[in-house]
């Protein structure tokens, strides 16, 4: 359960990923939020109910056709 203020967003939200980091380990590549969320540095996610979420980077944005 969280204390803060405002409190982070439940496991369950589209806004998962706004919740406080209370644990981070960059050198295995993981933070623990505050809503039980293990964030992965590839952007992949493991709820507290065991569901995986997949890596979801933003796509890489194309430079064909800009201004140069």
């Amino acid at each position: 359960m969280c204390f803060h203020t405002p409190v982070c967003p439940p496991a369950r939200a589209d806004d998962r990923e706004a919740a406080r980091v209370v644990a981070h380990h960059p050198e295995q590549g993981w933070s623990l939020l505050c809503n039980a969320v293990l964030l992965f540095e590839d952007t992949g996610e493991l709820l507290p109910d065991g569901r995986v979420v997949a890596p979801h980077r933003p796509a890489p944005v194309s430079l064909t056709g800009a201004a140069a």
